[in-house]
């Protein structure tokens, strides 16, 4: 039994020693010759580590103010000297994957459609149509990522972006209560931000990042709830629609960077539109998730959401790059987010 224990111990500590080694801090640079007043300028803009500094252009950097090319060159070539940024083996690869970890659904049939839960280093999209239990699994989230899970995972905080203004701390006590946690313990490990605009969402990630920077390897899931609704308000029409693809490019692209460069899972949700072609192809749903072919590219796992009887709801695989095109049944319960009962 003590053996047990000790082997345990061991393997608690070697995860918390990956996930302190799996950053490393901008200020390193100094070592380097880069002066502190240019790597606050950097961490001004949200790059906190050498990972981020490989992740953004020169062009972007030259952006930050008070950088000129010069210098821009000199942080690139710091930063080069610290991180490799060529190939490794896909052995070497597979050893770097078993950092990631999986955050439960509360669900056991919806983790098995997705190997395990919301997996870190990726995005997970979920869309759907209204009442199909997109912001519940948000909610439910909040509280499965705050508990302990299998291979070491150790629980952590949660950051919620809302742009619909559905978020409500008195559901996560609901929750709460399932899973037996103290209410103002979760409560405290979720921060939320209302995002009002979708610079005000961009904004908002500048925040995130230097959160997860501040506080390594604490947090462990980002939700934005939803992703596209402020963009359909603040660009309208197709004259407009080239511009807010753009942004929106440029959004989901930092969110594929901070998902991979401190290890969290990304949950984001996505609204529907009627698809005026689907008439034409005789599809049987005429709907269609909005955001386009940039959002569907950007997204490591597509999720749509369905109704069924009474309170239960069907998920399926709509994208994924290893998990086979399936369905699972799960219900919204006073709970959250739990499998359907038979």
């Amino acid at each position: 039994m003590k053996v047990l224990e000790e082997q345990a111990l061991e393997d608690e500590s070697g995860y918390q020693e990956d996930e302190e080694s799996f950053f490393q801090d901008i200020e390193l640079l100094q070592k380097h010759g880069i002066n502190m007043a240019d790597i606050k300028k950097l961490k001004s803009v949200g790059i906190c580590t050498v990972k981020g500094i490989q992740m953004t252009t020169r062009r972007a950097l030259c952006n930050v103010k008070g950088l000129s090319e010069a210098k821009v060159d000199k942080i690139k070539e710091a930063a080069g000297k610290l991180m490799t940024c060529g190939f490794q083996t896909a052995s070497d690869y597979i050893i770097k994957r078993k950092q990631v970890f999986h955050v439960t659904t509360g669900s056991l049939e919806f983790d098995k459609l997705l190997g395990g839960g919301m997996e870190s280093m990726a995005i997970t999209e979920a869309f759907g149509e209204f009442r199909t239990g997109k912001t519940q699994l948000a909610h439910t989230l909040c509280v499965t990522a705050q508990l302990p899970g299998e291979y070491g995972y150790s629980g952590g905080k949660v950051i919620y972006i809302d742009s619909e203004n559905t978020f409500r701390p008195e559901r996560l006590k609901d929750i709460a209560d399932r899973f037996n946690v103290d209410h103002e313990a979760v409560l405290d490990n979720v921060l939320y931000a209302r995002a009002y605009t979708s610079e005000h969402q961009m904004e908002l990630l500048d925040f995130v990042a230097a959160k997860f920077h501040e506080e390594g390897g604490v947090f462990k899931l980002l939700i934005i709830d939803s992703i596209m609704a402020l963009f359909r308000v603040d660009f309208s029409g197709r004259g407009e629609l080239a511009e807010r693809q753009q942004k929106l490019a440029q959004m989901l692209s930092r969110l594929q960077k901070i998902s991979e460069e401190y290890n969290v899972a990304v949950f984001i949700t996505n609204q529907m539109t009627a698809d005026p072609g689907a008439g034409m192809t005789f599809q049987a749903d005429p709907k269609k998730p909005i955001g386009g072919h940039i959002l569907a590219h950007a997204s490591t796992t597509r999720i749509s959401l369905r109704k069924g009887r009474a309170e239960l709801r069907i998920a399926k695989i709509f994208d994924s790059p290893d998990m086979p095109e399936s369905e699972a049944t799960f219900a919204i319960t006073a709970g959250g987010i739990a499998d359907a009962k038979d």
